[in-house]
């Protein structure tokens, strides 16, 4: 049993594959966090402390007992008003101004199955088990059931909260974490993802030391500052060895993750709704879902801890017919001509494409309304047949006659002044009334709190995807939230939260509605590159930066929480549009290909030589796609701190792996580098397919491979591997670099 309880100790196990959680319901009712680690078959709560220590108060009930204090016991839902000092998961206001509760074990329930929650994305799986434990304070009425949903394949295990109001007066969630961890000892480094846009998710690893530490987001997305993963690794950690623990918030909005040191050395974690401009009101008989948290636990390094996630999001998070599924090779007209083209100049586009071996061609921004820039028209969904010079049934038939599929861009969640639906409708933006509002990108942003926009937009969308064959849609979002007035929210406190609900609900009601199309994320690019959209999307555009050096760097930090099929990577011209930076293509093309693969620039500006690498890119994208669909990736570098970058993937059997590598910067009679590689078989031999070398896993993983000095910027190296039989040692052989 993957949830085992034990009355006679008031004892919870949840046990996955490699770890346990424990966690104990104590003499006055208290739910008290016993462990989270390795695996283990006895109990843990020989481990709380009870000391007598100043200042640190003591519950009522406790009497004359001063050794017991919630200011120093761990805990599994710390609320505000039991005397801990400590940041808090739960903070409930009354209508006199009151903030203090006490949440007691009031009852549990042990299920088959994964939770759900209701209006939001969470992790599934049929061979789950569900734990409710439910906590109520009889003063107020209060009642909270903490979920806990154990998926043993992958060493998961999902938080999430449900708050309901049983009593008789209004309360008010002004903060509502979803998971807190408790850890009595130990030294630990926190590892967050902060970034900017097009510059997303750096690795910054600080040491955790008194005081709180808060990453979060207040934007309305989960923006390209911080990403909602977090990983708390010990000091001594590294990519193979040592404990460490990761968190991934399943929520696309507002968040925030705290990591507090308190004045005994012990360590709390909490993640959850950003408490920023949230005010949750609760009336007699209603209740409050907080998003999930996806946890995982990994004795044996960051890199394993990866592992866990990129098989949870594969297998319990993305949804579909794509989700496993090797994706088309795309072209996305954006970079090619921005607003200028016509509908002819799409199909020229297609028709390159075609020649060329890509599968799917991208109709980008500019095809609705009269946009030809991006100051208008946002909120119009309807096609521009005049720009085009054809319907969108028609340009999509064309685009199809030419053996591509067919796709476009969409940006639901906004709205231009300059718009028809903003004249007709300008309630419906949130605006803080009397005040002029924050633009940015010279748009605004539509109230998803308000059903009917949702339903509007819904049947607006959906009109424009059943005029032709759409096999693709890219979903973007462009600006980040300001102003948070909802006119149809009674409350204001609520506007933020239910703006997210609101965007899931269109969400849900489009891929149901059309399962066949591949849908992917935007949020300028890496601005909402998180699980809550990855349940909805199973690719998400990385970053809008697809300069290859950068990108080799925005890659990396995304691949601690995400797989590589989630990751949308093209290669675009040269200079670079971002940066102005030129690389050479098959460089290029080596970073795209560890992800969702396509192709970002005007094939018709290619001259020979680079259509033939594009050929050849496109081919050997077919022969490593599965294994960047389900196989294992493994960072070799940190490309941040070292003067390379190097990944590679292997799959299941061991038998084929694809090693990359791309130097970052060169200097004068450099020394040699060595990448030693990870993930193969040390027992089984493996025969380069370029060089045709023969090498033995053990030699690969022991001692590497050597990267031959070559002079030009950002020299590139792509190795295939195949496990061989009857084969002698090659010698040392050289990387085939490009």
């Amino acid at each position: 049993m993957a949830i085992v309880y034990d009355k006679e100790q008031g004892i919870f196990s949840l046990h996955t594959r490699n770890s346990t959680y424990q966690m104990k319901v104590d003499g006055y009712g208290y739910l008290l966090h016993l462990y989270y680690g390795k695996k283990i078959n006895t109990f843990m709560d020989y481990m709380l402390p009870y000391y007598d220590r100043g200042f640190s108060g003591n519950p009522y009930d406790a009497g004359e007992d001063r050794t017991y204090s919630l200011d120093v016991l761990p805990q599994e839902f710390p609320v505000l008003g039991t005397g801990d000092y400590r940041s808090c998961a739960l903070k409930v206001r009354e209508e006199n101004g009151c903030c203090g509760c006490d949440l007691r074990y009031a009852g549990h329930e042990i299920l088959d199955g994964k939770y759900a929650l209701d209006g939001l994305p969470a992790s599934y799986s049929e061979q789950a088990q569900t734990l409710e434990i439910k906590l109520k304070d009889e003063r107020t009425g209060m009642g909270v059931t903490l979920l806990y949903g154990v998926l043993e394949d992958c060493d998961v295990i999902a938080r999430s909260a449900r708050v309901e109001n049983a009593g008789k007066a209004k309360l008010y969630l002004e903060k509502a974490a979803s998971v807190c961890l408790d850890f009595l000892y130990g030294d630990y480094d926190v590892l967050a993802f902060y970034g900017r846009h097009a510059m997303e998710r750096n690795v910054q690893r600080t040491a955790v030391s008194h005081g709180r530490q808060v990453f979060g987001s207040s934007r309305g997305a989960s923006s390209h500052q911080y990403n909602p993963f977090v990983v708390l690794a010990q000091q001594e950690a590294t990519e193979r060895t040592g404990e460490c623990y990761g968190a991934a918030f399943v929520y696309s909005g507002n968040f925030c993750a705290e990591v507090e040191k308190d004045q005994f050395d012990q360590t709390r974690f909490l993640m959850g709704l950003s408490e920023e401009q949230f005010s949750y009101p609760l009336k007699p008989g209603s209740f409050f879902c907080a998003p999930e948290v996806v946890l995982s636990y990994s004795p044996q390094g960051i890199n394993q801890l990866s592992h866990n996630f990129h098989h949870c999001v594969q297998e319990h998070i993305c949804r579909g017919k794509y989700k496993n599924q090797v994706r088309p090779v795309l072209v996305n007209s954006w970079e090619a001509c921005y607003f200028n083209f016509d509908g002819e100049a799409l199909v020229r586009l297609a028709e390159q494409a075609a020649e060329l071996g890509v599968e799917l061609l991208v109709l980008d921004d500019g095809w609705f309304g009269h946009r030809d820039d991006d100051n208008s028209s946002l909120g119009d969904w309807e096609v521009n047949e005049e720009k085009l010079g054809c319907s969108l049934g028609e340009l999509s038939e064309r685009v199809h006659q030419n053996g591509l599929k067919f796709g476009i861009w969409i940006e639901p969640e906004m709205i231009s002044e300059d718009s028809d639906l903003y004249r007709l409708y300008p309630e419906w933006a949130l605006q803080i009334p009397g005040k002029k509002p924050v633009r940015a990108r010279n748009q605004l942003v539509l109230d998803f709190s308000n059903p009917q926009v949702v339903e509007y937009i819904f049947g607006k969308i959906s009109d424009v995807l059943q005029q032709g064959k759409v096999d693709y849609v890219k979903w973007d979002m462009n600006r980040s939230l300001a102003d948070i007035y909802s006119g149809n929210a009674e409350e204001q406190g609520r506007a933020s939260y239910d703006y997210m609900l609101g965007v899931y609900r269109l969400l849900e009601l489009l891929t149901a509605k059309f399962p066949d199309i591949l849908w992917e994320g935007c949020c300028g690019g890496g601005g909402r590159f998180d699980m809550g959209m990855l349940y909805y999307t199973p690719q998400i555009w990385c970053s809008d930066n697809t300069d290859a050096a950068d990108r080799v760097r925005i890659q990396y930090g995304t691949s601690f929480g995400y797989p590589l099929s989630s990751i949308g990577a093209h290669v675009s011209a040269v200079p670079n549009h971002q940066t102005g930076r030129s690389i050479s293509l098959s460089a290029r093309g080596i970073v795209a290909m560890t992800g969702a693969f396509g192709y970002e620039l005007d094939f018709g500006e290619l001259i020979e030589e680079e259509k033939e690498e594009v050929k050849r890119q496109i081919k050997v994208y077919h022969q490593i796609a599965p294994l960047l669909v389900s196989g294992k990736y493994y960072r070799l570098s940190n490309p941040a701190r070292e003067e390379y970058g190097a990944w590679m993937v292997v799959d299941a059997e061991r038998m084929n792996a694809l090693l990359s590598i791309v130097m970052l910067d060169i200097h004068g009679n450099m020394p040699v580098i060595y990448v030693r590689l990870d993930g193969l078989d040390a027992g089984k031999k493996y025969k380069e397919q370029t060089s045709g070398k023969v090498y033995t896993g053990e030699a690969l993983m022991a001692c590497g491979l050597p990267v031959p000095l070559q002079k030009g910027d950002y020299q590139a190296c792509q190795m295939i591997f195949e496990a061989v039989e009857d084969e002698q040692d090659g010698k040392s052989g050289n990387a085939n670099c490009r």
